[in-house]
């Protein structure tokens, strides 16, 4: 090959490379996501879990089975069990698919921040965390339409520089007068789940737990 084809031979590669499409940049969501593992969610075959909280010396607990690939949902709770697929939900399940819902967003919210539609989003923002008063980066959601059970409520993400979330607020329809603000911590991994497995209060009278967390992967 003579110098001028290698010259336009190196021109014609160089408008290739130049011509590739720019790498996406990941949001905020998307990067909190992503930190506690959400690419490892395709492996999840059932995930199974059991939701606790405590206030003072009381005790509330119950028990999920939750097929992804399916929507399969089990409940355990005493001596009550109760099956159903979320594609199938009528009046007589909806109490039991909103404890689903709200058990499996104290533990999932870092991936619903990407799987739920209907959010608006505020710029992220540095401030005192509410609890700690460390300084974290506080990510504002809104539910947004009348979709969901809660349509309206908004959420306080406070995350760290590695965009793991260490305390969250909770307001019932955007407002401040019912709201709830809890630690993220004791943060488990599971398969390559980031699992936060205690929230607390600032008082330490409210603990909302996790127990007999496991996953349960897709075989080959």
């Amino acid at each position: 090959m003579n110098r001028f084809n290698l010259l336009a031979a190196s021109v014609f590669l160089s408008l290739l490379w130049n011509c590739k499409e720019p790498e996406k940049q990941l949001t905020v969501p998307e990067k909190i996501a992503n930190a506690n593992g959400i690419t490892d969610w395709s492996k999840v075959k059932e995930l199974h879990f059991t939701f606790n909280v405590e206030r003072g010396s009381t005790h509330f607990e119950r028990s999920w089975i939750w097929d992804p690939t399916t929507d399969d949902v089990t409940m355990m709770m005493g001596d009550e069990k109760i099956s159903y697929n979320r594609n199938e939900v009528d009046s007589t399940l909806v109490q039991t698919d909103q404890g689903f819902i709200n058990d499996s967003y104290w533990l999932l919210a870092p991936y619903k921040l990407v799987w739920d539609e209907g959010m608006d989003y505020e710029p992220v923002v540095r401030e005192p965390a509410p609890i700690s008063n460390d300084s974290l980066n506080r990510l504002t959601i809104t539910y947004v339409g009348d979709g969901g059970y809660t349509p309206g409520d908004g959420y306080d993400f406070y995350y760290d520089d590695n965009y793991i979330i260490r305390e969250w607020v909770y307001r019932e329809n955007n407002t401040s007068a019912v709201c709830m603000m809890t630690t993220w911590e004791d943060y488990k991994n599971y398969h390559g789940l980031n699992l936060a497995t205690m929230h607390q209060d600032d008082t330490g009278y409210f603990r909302l737990f996790f127990t007999d967390i496991e996953v349960v992967e897709n075989t080959p």
